[in-house]
């Protein structure tokens, strides 16, 4: 059955969100909004619209934090992500996990497809399921095409934990969240893997909760 929120115009609600300024509410799992096909972006807000939603975004991920946050997860099914990741991590995290600054950075009508067939698997967490992590296993590289904010066409290999942010992201414009992919027996409370599960692989999960890593 369609929703009040459905019937409104795109630009409308977005305009509404916009109306108090700050962070954006982060919707969480279960919203049917997570779950559907968000629809291609072609020209609906406009672009002063659109240069304050994406700035919206950026308050909202920075806020959350995260490094990371896709239109759908703002209530808005449109297929627009912003990524951003400053990766303040120890020496041995970066090298196990190829985790390395990305600029701010938007993705328009994003699509991504494996480089290759090496799969990397840790612990990912997500700010529409609060409280928890999960082991997944994705693509260790894959290349992105789509636009950015201004039209201009991207087309770009990543590599590492910069990869695994795109595919999280892009996935939610797709109605998948995280938890489709992951290890069912890995699921984890922020606070039981803070303190059993902080090293920089998730070899020691694997053993001790018993699933496998690729």
């Amino acid at each position: 059955m369609e929703t009040p929120e459905a019937r409104v115009p795109l630009a409308e609600r977005v305009e509404q969100l916009l109306t108090d300024g700050g962070p954006l509410a982060v919707v969480t799992a279960g919203d049917p909004v997570l779950r559907a096909d968000a629809e291609p972006y072609d020209g609906q807000l406009g672009p002063a619209l659109l240069a304050r939603f994406v700035e919206a975004m950026r308050v909202t991920m920075h806020a959350a934090p995260g490094v990371g946050l896709a239109a759908p997860q703002v209530g808005v099914g449109l297929r627009i992500a912003v990524i951003e990741d400053p990766a303040p991590v120890p020496e041995e995290v970066r090298l196990a996990r190829g985790r390395v600054p990305q600029p701010f950075r938007v993705l328009v009508n994003p699509v991504y497809e494996p480089a290759g067939t090496v799969r990397a698997a840790f612990f990912e967490g997500c700010l529409s399921v609060p409280g928890y992590q999960a082991v997944v296993a994705r693509a260790a590289e894959v290349r992105l095409t789509g636009q950015d904010e201004h039209g201009r066409a991207l087309d770009e290999v990543f590599t590492g934990w910069p990869a695994r942010i795109v595919q999280h992201e892009t996935d939610h414009l797709d109605g998948t969240l995280y938890l489709d992919r992951a290890e069912p027996r890995s699921l984890s409370s922020h606070r039981a893997a803070l303190e059993h599960w902080s090293q920089p692989t998730p070899e020691r999960a694997a053993r001790a909760l018993g699933f496998g890593l690729p």
